[in-house]
């Protein structure tokens, strides 16, 4: 067994070897909680979520941080005039990531640090920098601390740009030597709350952006561990100077670099300047959170999703089938002798997920082994339908995909499936009686009629069961 993931920093398909053998620590760039969760939000933690998934399958302990930026510049800016603290604010905010994350079905990460809680481990990383001469603090008696680009040569080594080639660093009010040069502390300026700011050694203010997740990362997985993950749109500048910064204060960093795509709406970038923004809430409300969870993770993790019209009556449509047919399954074979088993994923299932994450393959597989344990059930080949139906149960498992799973089912979907079920009933009981007295013309009536109402009847030797037309 080999897993193999695509290293943005090495721009190649790399074989995963863990620096713990049997344990994995990830860090994760979480959200900066300004404002609502949209779809890229939820795509990317869903990614993370996956490969976690797939981490642990395989045997590996797997420790996850995925930390909450809860002070920086935007933050503030957002909270200026509205008569709501920064900090409620986006502490507000964050319980709404917390909701999306979590009707999505993504495993809470073991550590969700915020960035106000590490304040002192930045101060640490802030010194070394300076001891080290690659920072420097600002001569306009702004308290602010600078990283020194100039001094470190591997500048741009993620991102493959040269030192000329690096964009400038956008810090509007601020003086630097250099407009590469980015924000490693802050100082406070006179028209910002002074909650937002913490005593240093430069002067009271607050960590940069940048410097937060260098930080926390430490803090929680150690001077260097395996995997570093975030969206696409974080490898420059944020990644780029996370690495730099880490990496001159002498730390080994991330061994590997994951990114996941991005998300356009009708083909578009999403964006606030178009409008055409997707919110989590509004997303998930759209359809079930099981179906909006495979749309998200149908697509390789490092590909752009399109989010269409259509797009979740397709989701919806795969799903249904997988739904189905486990259900069909679990009925059919109740009480014979291949109910048990132990649920396993095939090895082309397996296969693929090794291969860098690997779903759309994936899935393949799954859609397979639906389509060979319903015509196996068909034919009245219970060893070949249950062998599908270990095989789908132990793939949906792994995905976070089942249907039938206790956490997908909410109590307004328990309720109306309990009422359908109760009416359903009481016309098969009724259409049993009619065959039994040879009354086969109310029989096929009684047919007809739940047929009509998208009811499929399976008469099976263990009785008729009933199932929503897909």
């Amino acid at each position: 067994m080999t897993i193999r993931l695509w290293d943005s920093r090495a721009q190649a398909l790399v074989d995963f070897a863990p620096l713990e053998p049997g344990r994995v620590g990830m860090y994760v760039c979480g959200p900066t909680v300004q404002s609502s969760p949209h779809i890229g939000h939820l795509r990317s933690a869903l990614v993370y979520d996956l490969w976690r998934r797939w981490f642990a399958h395989r045997g590996l302990e797997v420790t996850l941080v995925r930390n909450v930026t809860d002070v920086d510049d935007k933050v503030l800016a957002l909270a200026e005039g509205t008569g709501e603290e920064w900090w409620a604010r986006a502490y507000r905010v964050e319980l709404e990531f917390t909701a999306g994350y979590s009707r999505l079905g993504v495993l809470p990460p073991t550590y969700e640090p915020r960035a106000t809680a590490s304040i002192g481990e930045m101060q640490q990383i802030v010194r070394r920098l300076l001891d080290a001469g690659h920072a420097y603090v600002a001569d306009d008696a702004s308290g602010d601390v600078w990283f020194d680009t100039a001094s470190w040569a591997p500048y741009g080594e993620l991102t493959r740009q040269s030192g000329d080639d690096v964009v400038s660093s956008a810090d509007a009010g601020r003086v630097k030597r250099d407009p590469r040069d980015f924000a490693l502390w802050k100082g406070r300026k006179a028209d910002e709350p002074a909650s937002a700011s913490w005593p240093s050694p430069w002067g009271d203010g607050r960590p940069g952006w940048h410097i937060e997740c260098s930080a926390m990362s430490r803090r929680y997985l150690g001077a260097e561990f395996d995997i570093h993950g975030g969206g696409l749109d974080l490898r420059f500048p944020h990644h780029e100077n996370e690495l730099a910064q880490s990496t001159a204060a002498g730390d080994g960093f991330a061994r590997h670099w994951l990114h996941n795509g991005l998300v356009a709406v009708e083909g578009q970038k999403m964006s606030k300047s178009l409008g055409n923004s997707v919110f989590a809430a509004e997303l998930l409300d759209a359809a079930r959170p099981v179906v909006v969870r495979y749309f998200l993770s149908a697509a390789h993790y490092r590909s752009t999703i399109d989010y269409h019209d259509g797009a979740l009556e397709e989701a919806e449509a795969a799903l249904d089938r997988i739904e189905t047919f486990l259900v069909r399954a679990e009925r059919r074979l109740a009480e014979t002798r291949f109910a048990g088993g132990t649920p396993t994923v095939p090895d082309a299932f397996a296969a693929a997920m090794d291969d860098d994450l690997g779903v759309p393959q994936a899935l393949a597989v799954l859609h397979d082994a639906v389509r060979a344990g319903n015509s196996a059930l068909d034919g009245d080949d219970l060893e070949g339908g249950a062998r599908s139906w270990q095989q789908v149960r132990a793939m949906v498992a792994v995905l976070g995909i089942d249907p039938t799973a206790p956490e997908w089912r909410g109590e307004g979907d328990d309720a109306a499936h309990r009422a359908l079920g109760v009416l359903a009933d009481v016309l098969l009981a009724e259409r049993q009686r009619a065959r039994a007295e040879r009354d086969f013309a109310r029989a096929d009536e009684i047919r007809a009629q739940l047929t009509s109402a998208g009811i499929t009847i399976e008469d099976t030797p263990s009785g008729s069961h009933w199932s929503l037309e897909q």
